[in-house]
């Protein structure tokens, strides 16, 4: 097993951006690094410890699904080994954990796709009836699965703020503002490529859902992030479907009525609920026995849905 990767060092590569868990380095002008390091954050804190193997785990499965997935929307892959674009001493920092993608223009929203009613979609229909302006019938139990998956698309929030949920109109009315120089000339429209975009995202998951369910895990939601190319042409960026941009649940352990444990930072969240902790930086330290069983369940789910044992 290869040391933990709290940061990348990467110098023979411009550094664009380091995010919660990703550092982003320039490949020329038209592609880009990703690096998927071990950072865990925790209600938008980054917390001091990695979890071991994090990293490989999310790009694991998010390579999984690319290639599971393509023929329903084109992505952000090149195909390029990373380990060729970087200088030779950097390569370990890179390997089994980074890939170089197309430089593409991104939606300014989440896609988020709800199968179950849970998180802050129980909240809302508990206050409303309704997610994101849908409607959904009532007496529905916490953690029910939802007639039909909804789209919810949620605001990009800046560091340190949380998304926010948003009706279609308005998250139709973010991508006309932001991407109105970036589609001139390809006959498309804001408005249009975010029905696109909610089209995919929700093949995306049927699709996804369909298979984990014959692994064992029922994906409760997750999101989606797309981006542009200069013609226009929707793809499907970031990750997918991993278990930092998903609620992963065991099936054998899902009762409706109650929220069930899931594969992801959720036992951190737990064990943080527990401190006297304000819940801003700087994150608390955590103990070796959270930070073992978590990386234990990023591992227990790459291995359920990929079949790959890292």
């Amino acid at each position: 097993m290869t040391a933990p990767l709290f940061a990348s060092s990467i110098t023979s590569l411009p550094l664009i951006s380091q995010g919660k868990v990703r550092d982003i380095y320039a490949v020329g002008v038209d592609k880009l690094l990703i690096v998927t390091t071990d950072r865990l954050s925790a209600f938008d804190v980054i917390l001091p410890d990695p979890i071991p193997q994090k990293g490989a785990v999310l790009q694991a499965v998010a390579n999984f699904w690319f290639a599971r997935l393509g023929h329903i929307v084109p992505n952000q892959l090149t195909g390029i080994d990373p380990e060729s674009v970087v200088a030779d001493n950097e390569r370990a920092q890179v390997r089994g954990r980074a890939i170089v993608v197309k430089r593409l223009k991104p939606l300014p929203i989440e896609a988020v796709v709800r199968g179950y009613l849970i998180g802050s979609g129980w909240k809302d229909y508990q206050q409303t009836g309704a997610i994101c302006g849908i409607t959904l019938p009532g007496g529905l139990k916490m953690a029910q699965k939802l007639p039909q998956p909804v789209f919810t698309p949620a605001t990009k929030a800046e560091a340190g703020d949380h998304d926010e949920n948003v009706s279609f109109a308005r998250a139709a009315a973010d991508c006309e503002a932001a991407l109105q120089d970036a589609l001139k000339n390809t006959g498309k429209t804001g408005a249009g490529l975010c029905a696109e975009a909610r089209d995919a995202a929700l093949r995306l998951y049927q699709e996804a859902s369909a298979y984990a369910a014959t692994r064992g895990i029922l994906i409760a939601d997750t999101k989606f992030e797309f981006g542009i190319d200069a013609a226009g042409t929707l793809h499907l960026i970031d990750e997918a479907l991993t278990p930092d941009s998903s609620r992963f649940w065991p099936a054998d352990q899902y009762v409706e009525g109650s929220n069930p444990p899931s594969y992801d930072k959720q036992y951190v969240r737990d064990y943080l609920e527990t401190l006297d902790w304000n819940k801003k930086a700087p994150g608390p330290k955590l103990p070796a026995e959270v930070i073992a069983k978590t990386s234990a369940k990023y591992l227990e789910a790459c291995e359920k849905l990929t079949g790959q044992r890292l």
